[in-house]
């Protein structure tokens, strides 16, 4: 018998919700047609502080673990990135251990990984020149080289606060692509992500920063993957797809378009860099491997449902959308509790996370009903609401 809970609503009423059965999702351990990574969340040690502002402590077997299930599925991971808490409570020294780590265990399990490169070495109070910015830069590509993954150059605080404008990024850019050995992922997030990265690329405008990127993209196009797009924004995406360079990928970081762009139009097509693949991973698996077999129908009967729960996990402020990728490991049991670093559980309501329970049970995306029937009880009796 499926199992049925009470859940509260935000109006204070409650509502009955019986779980489904979880669908089976083919599972080949290799994806051929598009290039995916999954950006991965991080497991807190639920002992440790971890409180806002205290250096991140990770429960590494935990976090690690949930990597090899990724690897598992054929899907890459994408490391130390915003949906592993940059910016938001995972500090520089514990992100280069979490990078060794976890670039040690893809060697082992023989799985895709490529790790973000940022400057949040650079801490506030002072005012920081670009040849600062650049070496930030520089130290952690060569982390992340020497341990043998990939670098995705990501967007930088410190240059989105002291560039005076696009002349600063083409210089930045420059310097880090000429010294890296092999060829890296490009980042664009948007400040939907993080508001601390508006006017990106020397503008506020998306268009004339289209312009820059797209510049420093085809003056070093031997250098560059691809480049990851978080903008939400499916036209923009497609617009600036369209001309890069046939060999440089896209990697759509749209988690509330991913179906389409991944499917393409024909001519071109997104490859994918998502956090929500963090939380859908078998879906998003089953369906890439649907799509490797020109099923274009069941790619999109596996994915479309998942895009609700993605639009409420990313829903504003959208840069508390680990909160819910965290709530939704937990329920499916590849953590044993819900604490964050920075004490970023509280970062979602509990109706929130409620609705986040409904939508993921209609995705497909509980793999075991009744394990998360007794992990929202439990949490609902800990908030005084059973």
């Amino acid at each position: 018998m499926s199992p049925t809970i009470r859940l509260p609503l935000a109006s204070g009423t409650f509502r009955t919700y019986t779980l489904r059965e979880p669908p089976g999702f083919e599972q080949p351990g290799t994806l051929k047609s598009r290039t995916i990574y999954a950006a991965a969340h991080v497991v807190a040690d639920p002992l440790a502080e971890n409180c806002l502002g205290a250096p991140a402590i990770l429960d590494w077997d935990s976090t690690l673990a949930f990597r090899h299930h990724l690897w598992s599925l054929g899907l890459g991971v994408a490391e130390a990135m915003d949906t592993a808490q940059r910016g938001m409570g995972l500090d520089w020294n514990t992100t280069r251990e979490l990078i060794r780590r976890s670039a040690a265990e893809a060697a082992i399990a023989r799985g895709p990984i490529a790790c973000g490169a940022g400057t949040d070495q650079l801490t506030g109070g002072r005012r920081y020149t670009i040849d600062d910015i650049v070496r930030a830069y520089l130290e952690q590509c060569e982390v992340i080289e020497s341990a043998g993954a990939t670098v995705i150059v990501m967007a930088s605080r410190a240059l989105a606060a002291f560039a005076n404008d696009s002349n600063d990024y083409e210089e930045v850019y420059d310097k880090i692509l000429r010294s890296v050995s092999r060829p890296v992922i490009l980042h664009w997030l948007g400040e939907m992500f993080d508001p601390e990265l508006a006017g990106y690329w020397g503008s506020r405008n998306l268009d004339q920063a289209a312009e820059v990127c797209l510049k420093i993209i085809h003056e070093h196009e031997s250098k560059i993957d691809g480049i990851k797009v978080s903008l939400l924004d499916k036209e923009r995406e497609i617009r600036l797809r369209e001309r890069l360079p046939r060999r440089v990928k896209l990697y759509t970081g749209d988690d509330f378009n991913y179906p389409e762009l991944i499917a393409g139009d024909g001519a071109r097509h997104s490859h994918a860099l998502l956090g929500i693949f963090d939380g859908i991973a078998p879906a998003a698996a089953g369906a890439i491997h649907a799509l490797d077999q020109g099923d274009v129908r069941l790619y999109n009967q596996i994915l479309s449902p998942t895009v609700p729960l993605a639009r409420h996990i990313f829903c504003r402020p959208t840069y508390y959308y680990k909160t819910g990728l965290t709530f939704l490991a937990y329920l499916n049991g590849y953590q044993l509790h819900f604490r964050m670093v920075g004490g970023l559980e509280s970062g979602r309501s509990v109706a929130h996370l409620c609705e986040l329970l409904v939508l993921a049970d209609h995705a497909g995306a509980i793999r075991d009903p009744d394990l998360a029937c007794r992990r929202m009880k439990q949490f609902l009796i800990f908030n005084g609401l059973q």
